[in-house]
């Protein structure tokens, strides 16, 4: 329970809770024992170089954990929120897999959701806790799918186990964590979500 305390102190206050993980995860100690090693497997999965030029899932996740904590207090429950923006790609490591010369995650949201509840159940028994944080990493790739009008997309099932700001609001923070990211993108990145949030809006408007 401790290292869950600690981790929970610096995700809500540090202003680059990164600098406290990227510590951590260089702790054997630690990072060798269930379920710690779902984070530990992120160091060793590499994502698309065209889409992720900072490189593998750790890294990656620690950017959008320091995006996370400069807007945490926008969110309707920043504990969750900022369990959602850690845990939001732990199932890019078992679903990761090269696919046409591509490297590829397929699923990796829903495999992430599973892995997150085994994460959370390790440390605490606070069902609703576990099931925000849930709800975040299982539907963080629906900002993507919907402005895309991919298949994939299900803005019904998102609406009744999570709030749409809420998803808006991780999907910027793990939109902008990427490595070499230009103002025009960024720009173009929050275009994209204000285009989901009045798409999601119109789709609920429509559909009652």
């Amino acid at each position: 329970m401790k290292i869950f305390e600690e981790f929970e102190k610096h995700l809500m206050e540090d202003e680059k809770p990164s600098i406290y993980f990227e510590k951590a995860i260089n702790n054997k100690n630690i990072f060798d024992e269930f379920p710690f090693t779902l984070l530990r497997a992120l160091v060793d999965t590499e994502q698309s170089p065209e889409h992720h030029p900072e490189g593998n899932v750790w890294i990656h996740t620690m950017l959008v954990v320091d995006n996370a904590a400069k807007v945490r207090d926008l969110s309707e429950n920043p504990r969750s929120f900022m369990w959602g923006a850690l845990l939001h790609d732990l199932g890019k490591a078992p679903t990761t897999k090269i696919r046409k010369g591509k490297i590829t995650s397929y699923d990796h949201d829903k495999v992430g959701a599973e892995l997150c509840r085994k994460f959370l159940n390790e440390f605490t028994e606070e069902e609703e806790f576990i099931e925000k944080v849930i709800a975040l990493v299982r539907w963080h790739m629906q900002t993507l799918f919907v402005i895309k009008n991919l298949p994939f997309g299900d803005i019904k099932s998102m609406s009744l186990e999570v709030s749409i700001k809420e998803i808006a609001l991780l999907s910027q923070c793990d939109r902008l964590g990427r490595g070499g990211i230009s103002e025009d993108k960024i720009k173009e990145e929050k275009e994209n979500i204000k285009t989901f949030i009045r798409k999601c809006e119109e789709y609920l408007l429509t559909s009652k």
